[in-house]
């Protein structure tokens, strides 16, 4: 186990788990020592406005939240809003993980936020309210298909399109395509899941590989089912069965905890032996088999709180931003 997933290991210890109770220490004489200047860190750069275009012609607004200048990014992050949402109410779980060495493209889904204007092709435009959006508009969120190139995909829907921002940003090494990470919140989970289940079946091309560049999904009270779309259909491909590690994170009410329990205990019996859980009130517990919680692929975090999505995605105290940062640390691989 090298260094950083040995740090990685200590920080699931006391990030997720529940502390014991130390002994009181034992007092020792006082040392002089020299002051030590405090290490001076780059500012984070001030988040960047995107306007960028899906393939039906919404003008969808994105903020990109960059590390410093000079600092390689730890992983790319598209963080996914709750229905009713926008990129305002997770801004500070996008700060928080800039803060810490990760790029976040946070967009205002379409009808939300910013994301409200559509030109057809015969030049007029439409106005999208969330509150009206039907089924085919919310499946367009995520759509990515349509053809075997994906550069020439017919259905580009706002994370594809985002995801084609970043492509762009990793030909010219300031981001790393190959480091990408999900997280959605609320029903936007659903979002989020479903277009990872879609980036899993971009097959490779005489070019190489033009898919499955997802290598971590975060799922922040996931609403089972929600407007016509559902969890069902991501959680039978193969890579949401099988490989893309996920955590879920939820709070302990009644509704939370039961949708949230129901995406985790599928995923739960799908990896059998790679699981770990930390439920409130009780000792962390894992699969039978598994040697290190630090080997599991899928993670449930339940939080002692009320709020949910994405007031629980931008809540301080609960700490979203330090379990993420923990997992990503765990499950991401060194080498990409």
């Amino acid at each position: 186990m090298n260094r950083l997933r040995q740090l990685a290991v200590w920080a699931l210890c006391s990030t997720f788990c529940v502390p014991a109770v130390a002994a009181p220490p034992v007092a020792a004489p006082p040392v002089a020592a020299p002051p030590v200047a405090a290490p001076v860190l780059p500012a984070e750069p001030a988040s960047q406005k995107l306007e960028l275009e899906t393939s039906d012609g919404l003008a969808l607004w994105a903020w990109y939240y960059p590390v410093a200048a000079g600092v390689v990014p730890r992983a790319t992050v598209i963080l996914v809003h709750d229905l009713e949402g926008s990129h305002k109410t997770v801004e500070p779980l996008a700060k928080a993980l800039q803060k810490v060495g990760f790029a976040v493209v946070t967009p205002d889904l379409r009808g939300h936020g910013a994301s409200t204007s559509r030109s057809s092709p015969t030049g007029k435009t439409e106005v999208l309210d969330s509150n009206s959006l039907k089924r085919t508009e919310l499946e367009a969120i995520s759509a990515a298909g349509g053809g075997s190139v994906r550069d020439q995909a017919a259905m580009r829907g706002d994370i594809e399109t985002v995801r084609n921002w970043i492509k762009r940003k990793s030909e010219t090494n300031e981001l790393n395509l190959q480091r990408l990470c999900l997280i959605g919140s609320g029903s936007g989970a659903i979002l989020a899941a479903n277009w990872t289940a879609a980036d899993w079946n971009w097959l490779p091309i005489a070019s190489g590989p033009q898919g499955r560049q997802v290598k971590a999904l975060v799922l922040i009270s996931p609403t089972w089912a929600s407007k016509g779309l559902s969890f069902v259909p991501a959680l039978a491909t193969e890579g949401l069965k099988q490989s893309i590690p996920v955590m879920v994170l939820a709070g302990n009410t009644d509704r939370d905890n039961r949708d949230a329990m129901r995406v985790y205990d599928r995923l739960k019996s799908l990896r059998p032996q790679a699981w770990f859980e930390q439920r409130v009130g009780q000792e962390p517990a894992k699969a039978p088999k598994l040697e290190k919680a630090a080997e599991a692929t899928v993670f449930f975090m339940q939080l002692d709180t009320a709020l949910s999505a994405d007031k629980l995605a931008a809540d301080r105290s609960a700490n979203t931003a330090g379990r993420i940062q923990t997992f990503l640390s765990l499950v991401l691989d060194p080498s990409d």
